[in-house]
């Protein structure tokens, strides 16, 4: 962990919290049809951590990631966010879905709107931020993915990498409690997946609560503070950066890594 990363955490840790881990999942259950996707999932994570999740594909970890907003239904369990349950639907849900951002492998940006537009959209819509002031945070957080100067362009006009670092400036733009990654650079070409990487260790260093599914095993011994191993639809392991890259616990992981870390 980054000195900057542990500054944050102690200026949180020093200030009032909620009792408790922000995210919790209990013995969660999913099915598609069939097929079992996810297998008593138990989870949690604390304010201000980074929570990467791995595995190989058809693990479940994606699932995993679209229930903790609702976009994903469950059979059984519970989900809770800052202590309470996962609304089922109506006003409450959508709520709960402005505190949760979320990053998709595809970017998912308004094609007829300019990228500013995209960003300001939901805070005046949703949180009936004044037009300026939405202009403002909007710049800001632009700024802060490093594509402000793209603000009147079109998201056709932007590449792959810039659309995928304006829509983290979409999701940031509600002020969100914990943001959701979820393969946020398979889509990319290999020289534009560093930039949105760059921006998500940035938002780790400053205390931002992230649960990220992702293939990148760079980021997540660098940004992760604890990281979670799926395979077959359960949690077979979790641990810190250290401890799953160095020393393993199951087969499973050892065989993931082996095919993953030679290559």
């Amino acid at each position: 962990m980054s000195d900057s990363k542990e500054t944050t955490k102690r200026t949180q840790d020093a200030a009032p919290a909620t009792t408790g881990p922000l995210v919790e999942l209990s013995h969660v259950e999913k099915h598609f049809g069939k097929l079992h996707v996810l297998k008593d999932i138990n989870l949690k994570v604390n304010k201000g951590e980074v929570l990467v999740v791995v595995g190989p594909s058809g693990s479940g970890k994606s699932t995993m990631c679209r229930t903790i907003n609702r976009l994903e239904t469950i059979d059984s369990g519970t989900i809770r966010i800052d202590g309470n349950p996962l609304p089922q639907e109506g006003k409450d849900l959508a709520n709960l879905r402005a505190e949760v951002g979320m990053v998709f492998q595809q970017f998912n940006l308004f094609a007829n709107k300019t990228i500013l537009d995209n960003v300001t959209l939901a805070p005046i819509k949703v949180r009936h931020m004044d037009k300026k002031d939405a202009n403002d945070l909007g710049m800001d957080l632009l700024a802060r993915v490093g594509v402000e100067s793209q603000a009147e362009k079109m998201p056709s006009q932007l590449s792959g990498g810039q659309q995928q670092r304006v829509a983290i400036a979409r999701a940031l733009a509600m002020q969100p409690k914990i943001m959701l990654f979820d393969e946020p650079t398979s889509a990319l070409d290999p020289e534009m997946v560093n930039e949105v990487l760059d921006v998500m260790i940035k938002l780790a260093s400053e205390g931002m609560t992230m649960i990220c599914v992702t293939h990148e095993m760079g980021f997540a011994r660098k940004a992760a503070d604890h990281i979670v191993f799926m395979a077959d639809g359960r949690i077979m392991e979790k641990g810190t950066p250290d401890e799953f890259f160095d020393h393993p616990q199951t087969e499973r992981a050892k065989d993931f890594l082996s095919k993953i870390l030679t290559h």
